[in-house]
């Protein structure tokens, strides 16, 4: 039997590490449907999971004013490494770092490539509570829908 530690420092997970990771969720997570479920209540409404074709990268946001043009994303504390919560894995170390620090990048392409097309970037990390992250995306949609001077929403 190999052992996760030894393995080469680069290598893949293993076939039943490879299992456990493709069951995690892309959408509908546990912190994301609660967002959404205080969204709704509140009378707000969204698309979920749609896949923008921008100008560098193809974001998918997990919530989407489009009319607002405001993208939201509720990020796991481990996948997006979270400053608070966020931890470097203990095994297969040389593999998962890289791999965290691509996720990370990619999330700043994605933020840069919305607010260059003209959106509103809402990033919410899992451990926030629901109920204020809830009103911070609200706020932001709002004002992002505010018409300006002119009598045009933003």
């Amino acid at each position: 039997m190999t052992r996760s530690s030894d393995l080469p420092a680069t290598a893949p997970p293993t076939p039943g590490r490879s299992r456990n990771m493709a069951a995690i969720k892309r959408r509908d997570t546990k912190p994301e449907r609660a967002i959404r479920s205080l969204l709704h209540a509140a009378g707000k409404r969204y698309r979920v999971d749609v896949r923008l074709d921008l100008e560098g990268a193809r974001p998918r946001p997990d919530i989407l004013f489009t009319r607002a043009k405001v993208a939201v994303f509720v990020d796991g504390c481990f996948w997006h490494c979270c400053p608070e919560h966020g931890r470097q894995p203990g095994v297969n170390a040389g593999y998962w770092g890289p791999k965290l620090e691509r996720n990370v990048a990619r999330d700043r392409a994605a933020d840069e490539a919305l607010r260059a097309a003209g959106w509103t970037v809402v990033r919410v990390w899992e451990h926030e509570p629901r109920d204020e992250a809830a009103a911070r995306i609200i706020a932001t949609v709002e004002a992002a829908a505010a018409p300006d001077s002119s009598g045009k929403p933003k």
